[in-house]
């Protein structure tokens, strides 16, 4: 992932107020979309800010999502907590959980770390099922706030905007050129000195941190938080493809992945229910084929070769 500049950071500024307004001009299905663009611009930005410099694919976005989700629903459920009070709980669980996976796990690389981040996610689930099922009595937990679609877009918006804002500051920071450098050769990262476990747990937190918090607002929209749900593994690899097809080279990036990939997602998911599936197939396709670097990719591929001829 490249230095973020600052008319990057004017433009995402700009971008953010016009958003802002976007419940004000819209209701019904397409504030729908809009929280869910929100949602998984948020989840996507986070992941990147990880897994875009080091190449570390994470698949454990699922994991802390649910973190979130679960905490909230039985804090309210159980406790008759505040939902603000559980939303900060939430993201200091998942802060933690991503801490000590992140000791225990990230000396691991490529298939490896994949597959235990995937495996976690499901571990986690299978895990609060169980508790559930054989000393809560239930499987779901209620929450029930007087949040609209409207508030929770706000929320997003705010949680999104601030990840953003971090990465723009981490990317021009020591510590993204350290990721950088450990992106392109972890022996010779280490070699010149740089701590890369240290680097990359903090980084990891930030991922597990900023997920619960999304995890949280969705919360109440759902109403119903059951595991299944919110430890869905299709979320992983939604953030994965949204991320990986906006591109991993440019912050704003996974912006470029998450709009057309929802539109099209809900159009076929509205069309051809059984057939939703396959688009997650052809995503992937899309991406190791035509798109190996993402649409910021192509477009920057495409600008330098017009450059060239000029």
């Amino acid at each position: 992932m490249k230095p973020a500049t600052w008319q990057e950071l004017i433009w995402a500024a700009v971008l953010v107020g016009l958003a802002a307004f976007w419940p004000m001009v819209t209701n019904g299905y397409w504030l729908g979309i809009g929280v869910d663009v929100m949602m998984y611009t948020a989840l996507a930005t986070s992941w990147m800010l990880f897994s875009g410099p080091t190449h570390y694919i994470s698949l454990a976005s699922a994991a802390f999502f649910g973190i979130g989700g679960f905490v909230v629903g039985s804090g309210m459920s159980d406790y008759d907590a505040s939902f603000w009070s559980m939303l900060a709980l939430s993201a200091l669980i998942g802060a933690a959980l991503a801490a000590l996976i992140g000791l225990a796990t990230l000396r691991l690389s490529g298939v490896y770390f994949v597959i235990f981040t995937l495996g976690l996610a499901e571990m986690i689930r299978n895990l609060v099922s169980w508790v559930q099922n054989n000393f809560l009595g239930s499987r779901g937990l209620y929450v029930l706030t007087d949040f609209t679609d409207t508030h929770l877009y706000w929320m997003l918006l705010v949680t999104a905007a601030s990840v953003y804002l971090l990465g723009w500051i981490i990317s021009r920071s020591r510590l993204g050129f350290a990721l950088r450098i450990i992106g392109g050769d972890e022996t010779v990262a280490r070699h010149v000195g740089i701590n890369t476990a240290t680097t990359k747990v903090i980084l990891f937190t930030t991922t597990g941190f900023f997920a619960a918090i999304v995890g949280a607002i969705i919360a109440p929209r759902w109403s119903y938080i059951e595991p299944n749900q919110v430890f869905s593994p299709h979320l992983s690899f939604f953030v994965v493809i949204m991320a990986l097809l906006g591109g991993s080279g440019r912050l704003w990036g996974p912006v470029a992945g998450v709009i057309p990939f929802l539109l099209i997602w809900n159009w076929v998911d509205s069309n051809f229910p059984n057939q939703s599936i396959l688009v997650l197939g052809f995503a992937f396709l899309i991406i190791v084929y035509f798109l190996p670097h993402g649409v910021v990719g192509r477009l920057e591929q495409l600008r330098a070769r017009a450059r060239g001829r000029s």
